[in-house]
């Protein structure tokens, strides 16, 4: 058994559209990317985690052995390779698995990587094969019902304004959900849209100073409130796109490090998976306080963090649970600065899902590729004051009223 476990390197490409390129060609790139950080070859590596969910759902139809497929193309082959598909999770769920090998003494150094092409010609595609992470049959009815009530509600507003319907149809039934969680909040605690829309503008401004962001343009919180309705109280900016793109961490044991010095090493404090329920909603809360205890830490201990922003309020929620806010304060909170680059703890530097964009597979991994930028003091422009401990949250799925699988991953600079 390994006492510690550690990030030796990591790698990211540029989110965004890549219609001219397969999942080969971005996964050799993640790959170049991640071995050119940490000064190592692939020969290197014993063991592999492949991230990927939707590359079955494309016009390749490739299952079953999606990590064979596109590491063995770039010259990674022999070694065991094992293939995740754990919705938005997938990628700190290859992480976690990564670390588990080393943590259990098997493997020295094993590669996580996660890889996504979610851009198509055929968009309402794209959308429908969201509900793949989901109880399909249950939620279909689920989603039907939401959509009933959000175009009631539509026109009953364009009604008494004396506007036409507003809004555009294709969105992810994610964010349906996602919208009716926020309504409940709002009735709840007092969450109002423009707190959300707050929290959009801070993602997308942190997001112009990261080159690798899908988005980088600049946004306000009016124009955030201005933009189109997706589902009530969430607009387009609120929500995070769709994108292609990946992000790869070599993690190895004490053995490893000595053997090969690194004085840019992270320490993995903590790696947490957990499941949800369709009996209550708790999933967060219980990963944040498993992964507090195998770190031996509180909340008030981490510097930054990288939390799941698939909506704005998704943002506010996990706040919430991680513990860094009162629950239903995560608004207030956010409308205080406090989780601003500047702030008392600034979360999702990178400009999170809903700027950095949200490649599926890839999700996880590129928060860990952002917060061990942070850790190392090489963040450029949207680097936090001397960070020492990080946290992320990545959730996927949907089971009952919460995420079918989350991980919590706390790290550390020495």
């Amino acid at each position: 058994m390994s006492d510690k476990v550690y990030v030796f390197g990591v790698g990211m490409i540029k989110f965004g559209k890549y219609l001219e390129k397969d999942i080969k060609q971005l996964t050799g790139e993640a790959l170049e990317s991640l071995l050119k950080d940490c000064d190592l070859n692939s020969k290197q590596i014993e063991a592999a985690w492949f991230s990927n969910s939707g590359w079955g759902m494309s016009e390749d139809f490739q299952h079953c052995i999606r990590g064979q497929v596109a590491l063995t193309a770039n010259g990674i082959d022999k070694i065991p390779i094992t293939n995740v598909e754990n919705a938005c999770a997938g990628g700190s769920t290859a992480f976690q698995g990564a670390w588990m090998s080393i943590k259990a003494g098997v493997f020295d150094c094993a590669l996580a990587i996660g890889v996504e092409k979610l851009y198509f010609e055929d968009r309402s595609r794209v959308m429908e094969g969201f509900l793949a992470g989901t109880d399909v049959v249950k939620t279909r009815k689920l989603i039907e019902q939401l959509k009933k009530m959000a175009e009631k509600r539509k026109a009953m507003m364009a009604k008494k304004q004396g506007t036409e319907v507003k809004g555009k149809k294709g969105h992810s039934a994610f964010m349906d959900l996602y919208a009716a969680a926020a309504r409940v909040h709002m009735k709840k605690y007092g969450l109002t849209q423009r707190q959300l829309a707050i929290v959009a503008a801070k993602n997308h401004n942190n997001s112009t100073l990261n080159p690798l962001a899908q988005y980088t343009f600049p946004m306000t919180v009016e124009q955030v409130m201005e933009d189109y309705e997706v589902s009530y109280p969430l607009t387009r900016s609120m929500c995070a796109p769709i994108g292609d793109g990946a992000a790869a961490a070599i993690l190895c044991s004490e053995k490893f490090l000595n053997q090969h010095p690194n004085s840019r090493k992270i320490l993995i404090r903590a790696s947490v998976l957990q499941s949800g329920s369709w009996n209550k909603n708790d999933i967060a809360a219980r990963a944040a306080k498993i992964a507090y205890e195998m770190a031996d830490l509180e909340p008030k201990d981490i510097n930054v963090a990288e939390v799941h922003d698939a909506t704005a309020f998704g943002e506010v929620n996990q706040v919430e649970q991680m513990g860094f806010c009162p629950i239903g304060k995560g608004g207030e909170f956010a409308e205080s600065g406090a989780t601003a680059l500047d702030g008392k703890i600034p979360i999702n530097p990178s400009g999170g899902l809903l700027s950095r964009g949200h490649p599926i597979g890839a999700s996880g991994l590129a928060q860990i590729y952002e917060l061990v930028t942070q850790l190392r003091g090489e963040a450029g422009k949207r680097q936090v004051n001397q960070p020492k401990i990080a946290l992320a949250e990545n959730g996927g799925g949907n089971i009952g009223p919460g995420e079918a699988a989350m991980c919590v991953h706390i790290l550390e600079k020495l």
